[in-house]
């Protein structure tokens, strides 16, 4: 059964179908979202998944996102009496999924809630009324008869501090909220067409799993002691079914990945505070495009044992700040005051957001880090509105400048080990000198370019190496459009410097250049020789750097006589 409905021209829809034995999804279609969470473009839209399960007793596992209030209650009525549904399960409590739960309690005021403990009081500040509730640990379990017996799996930071996992041992469906997922919306239920949707589940992942690796280790950990798992029932984007041992041994994979770095860096948040969640998510993300493992902390009922364990550990602190008063609580400030209490002079700090008028408490906090001879990564992030798409790109690069400061050294040592012929050799292979532009919204960014070659006819396309540390590198996702601009020899110096040249985080990097705008909307230089108009269609990791494939669409020479500038390299190990 579909619903459809038309609110500002935004296609809303809902998508019933059985999965399995007694088991419903109830999926909200949100056909033309472009923005999400930490304000990550969106190139399919996406979805928000809830699902009944009825025994004898009925659960409903998660709701929906309160754009789809009218559309989600009715159709929850079609397929059940709300007053028949004996337990709601709370996955974890981001508005997206639990924006309905004060609606689910009024039409059943008899439900008991079942979520982990940090859930339930995050929960008592959304609905602020009375319920029935169950708090749950790790490995219980919840009988509803006729087989479905529910294990719970405590996953926190996937990517709430409050995340649980519910397994059925009957239908063997894992219930994974965010985990697994991606924003993918279409008509498929299911993963059928891996090819489709694997450059949306690995940006899902780099995004909001990725800076919290060694929390998925130990979620993995978890579900390895479960029963054989036959579904993976996800919060957003198809449900994985046919591939879904491939998928999770990805999460494993990349997670190893990301989590063997020798270096870490401790970034503290608040999750009920402003934006403190997103900004952190979106630094945590620019300190993992550069190599280095990130372990995020709520500072809401943080115990100070754990928090001073961890800054004891880490190579840097990445800090949240709430504002002195108002709502920060006392909790919050004891342990904003056990950081300061366990940081030791060779680590690197930064701070970032207070959003709280005039009361700042940023400066006094920075000056007893530095009092404690700490070293500062970017200069502190003051935010006074609520954030935009360049707030969010100015704390991802601030994250890149932090993880670059703590890897610079090991970077050097890397340059020096090769072998000398070696490194000769390869640095004979020259290339052409470009400036890759591209804009998405209201983020624009560019970069010096020399790894660049055609490679195809039909579509006409070429492949650019782009490291994966380049701020560049998250406006060149699949389905995203720029601008690679030709250099030309004897007039390439100036803007070769210009882009060579270290940008502090937000930064213009177009200040004082003659751009023009593109068709695809990315900036176009007005000096350079000629420009090619791309779209990304597919991109392949290849250790530290992408390969990024792109059609062709459009082009122009200013000069057919000039030449294309051309580098020379003397040595192969970097740039």
């Amino acid at each position: 059964m579909v619903v459809l409905t038309d609110q500002t021209q935004k296609r809303l829809t809902i998508q019933v179908s059985d999965i399995a034995a007694d088991t419903t999804t109830i999926r909200s279609l949100d056909w033309d979202r472009d923005r999400f969470d930490i304000e990550f473009g969106l190139q399919n839209g996406t979805t928000y998944n809830s699902f009944l399960i009825q025994g004898d007793q009925t659960a409903l596992v998660d709701t929906s996102h309160e754009k789809f209030r009218t559309l989600y209650l009715d159709t929850l009525k079609g397929q059940i009496d709300p007053t028949q549904i004996d337990y709601l399960i709370i996955s974890h409590t981001e508005p997206d999924h639990s924006g309905l739960v004060r609606d689910i309690l009024q039409l059943a005021p008899q439900v008991t809630v079942v979520g982990s403990k940090v859930a339930l009081q995050f929960l008592d500040d959304l609905v602020h009324q009375p319920y029935q509730r169950r708090i749950v640990k790790n490995g219980d379990q919840l009988d509803l008869g006729q087989g479905h017996i529910l294990e719970f799996v405590i996953a926190p930071n996937l990517h709430w501090p409050d995340t649980m996992f519910t397994y059925d041992t009957k239908t063997q469906i894992l219930f994974t909220c965010d985990a697994f997922g991606m924003h993918y919306c279409d008509d498929h239920i299911f993963d059928q067409d891996l090819a489709r949707i694997e450059p949306d589940f690995r940006f899902y992942y780099e995004c909001l799993m990725a800076p919290n690796a060694r929390s998925v280790l130990s979620a993995l950990k978890r579900m390895d002691e479960l029963a054989t798992i036959r579904m993976v029932a996800t919060g957003h984007g198809p449900l994985l079914y046919y591939n879904v041992s491939e998928l999770i041994d990805c999460y494993r994979r990349w997670s190893q990945a990301k989590a063997k770095s020798e270096t870490t860096v401790a970034v503290f948040y608040v999750s009920d505070y402003g934006y403190s969640d997103r900004l952190s998510q979106s630094l945590a993300r620019g300190i993992t495009k550069t190599g280095v493992a990130v372990e995020m902390m709520n500072l809401r009922g943080a115990d100070p044992q754990e928090v001073n364990e961890l800054v004891g550990r880490v190579a840097a602190v990445a800090l949240s700040l709430p504002p002195s008063s108002g709502t920060a609580t006392s909790s919050t400030q004891a342990a904003v005051s056990t950081v300061l209490a366990a940081v030791k002079n060779k680590q690197v700090f930064g701070l970032f957001e207070s959003y709280g008028g005039d009361d700042e408490p940023i400066d006094a906090v920075r000056a007893r880090f530095r009092e404690l001879g700490l070293a500062e990564a970017f200069p502190a992030i003051r935010i006074k509105d609520v954030p935009t798409e360049g707030t969010y790109q100015l704390c991802e690069e601030a994250g890149t400048d932090l993880g670059q400061f703590l890897s610079r050294d090991r970077a050097i040592q890397q340059m020096k080990a090769l072998d000398t012929d070696l490194d000769k050799a390869l640095g004979r292979i020259s290339g052409g000198l470009y400036i890759i532009t591209a804009q998405k919204g209201s983020v624009r960014s560019a970069m010096l370019a020399s790894w660049v070659a055609q490679a195809s006819f039909k579509p006409l396309g070429i492949t650019i190496a782009v490291a994966k540390d380049r701020a560049i590198e998250s406006l060149m996702q699949v389905g995203d459009r720029f601008v690679l601009n030709v250099l030309e020899e004897g007039n390439h110096l100036p803007l070769m410097k210009h882009f060579l040249k270290r940008f502090a985080p937000g930064a213009d990097r177009f200040a004082e250049i003659k751009i023009q705008a593109a068709e695809n909307g990315s900036p176009i230089l007005a000096d350079a020789l000629a420009y090619l108009e791309c779209e990304v269609l597919s991109r392949m990791e290849c250790s530290d750097h992408w390969i990024v494939y792109s059609s062709v669409q459009a082009g122009r020479v200013s000069n057919p006589d000039a030449l294309t500038a051309v580098h020379h390299r003397k040595v192969g190990n970097h740039y």
